[in-house]
């Protein structure tokens, strides 16, 4: 597939309605972008014909990668694969059921020349009185036990540079923290208005009520790793003794030496 600049991750579970819809679309947003692009969808266990659908969709695009858990393991897994999987230097999420407009993803991108990480809020939201409430409440809650400032950490559209994504480990439902965890380890975030749109086919995969209480009780956790985490970098130094000085130097001279015989 050649030199990849921006990998668009897309955990899917029971989507089957939406695939096509979606794949038209992801072709249409990134017709335009200057640099390789892949398309890489991790199946979340899906029971219905989701998995087939993306394997037909990819016999004709082939920036197509399709990854699948052989059960769900949940979306803070999928998205964990995906991440390990891209090979972009940029990577974007969006979700499936085609609320976020992948239109967005050029944009969201592109904002990566000065950003880390970019998180989409979705304006004049297309959804129901009581999800918006629970959201809000949720995100009012986790934002006073965090100290943060994220105002809608349940949009998935985000875009992150490749690199702020290594080494990082992930927990069940930690997805809803990775702005915070990143800040964290010393990302710059922004936040930007995304549009929304209504559910069109399928249903929701996440009741409202397992996201409010796992969520809530995942700020303590993350609340736990803000004040234990080591920060030792700033203040610390090392003297090496003249004796270490003087055997690095040695060592340095004989592999100088060692390389100049080889070399004839």
């Amino acid at each position: 597939m050649g030199s990849v600049s921006l990998s668009v991750v897309i955990p899917v579970y029971n989507e089957e309605q939406n695939v096509r819809p979606l794949v038209e679309r992801l072709e249409s947003a990134l017709a335009g972008w200057p640099g390789g692009a892949e398309i890489l969808f991790v199946d979340d266990g899906s029971t219905d014909s989701t998995f087939d659908l993306l394997k037909q969709a990819q016999q004709s695009d082939a920036r197509i990668r399709v990854a699948r858990f052989k059960r769900n393991q949940g979306q803070t897994a999928a998205m964990a694969a995906g991440f390990s999987l891209a090979k972009g230097d940029a990577v974007v999420t969006l979700d499936g059921d085609l609320q976020n407009d992948p239109a967005e993803i050029p944009r969201l991108a592109e904002m990566l020349k000065d950003w880390d990480v970019v998180c989409g809020v979705r304006v004049r939201r297309q959804d129901g009185v009581w999800k918006r409430f629970s959201s809000r409440i949720a995100n009012g809650f986790r934002n006073w036990a965090t100290g943060d400032d994220i105002v809608d950490t349940g949009c998935t559209l985000k875009a992150y540079r490749r690199e702020s994504l290594a080494n990082l480990e992930l927990y069940k439902g930690m997805h809803r923290f990775l702005p915070t965890l990143l800040k964290m380890r010393g990302c710059r975030v922004t936040q930007v208005p995304v549009s929304h749109h209504p559910r069109a086919a399928g249903k929701t995969k996440y009741g409202t009520w397992d996201r409010l209480t796992k969520g809530l009780g995942d700020v303590w956790a993350v609340r736990w790793m803000q004040k234990n985490r080591l920060d030792y970098e700033s203040v610390l130094e090392v003297f090496e003794g003249p004796e270490r000085s003087d055997r690095m130097e040695s060592a340095a001279e004989r592999s100088r030496v060692a390389a100049g015989e080889g070399s004839q």
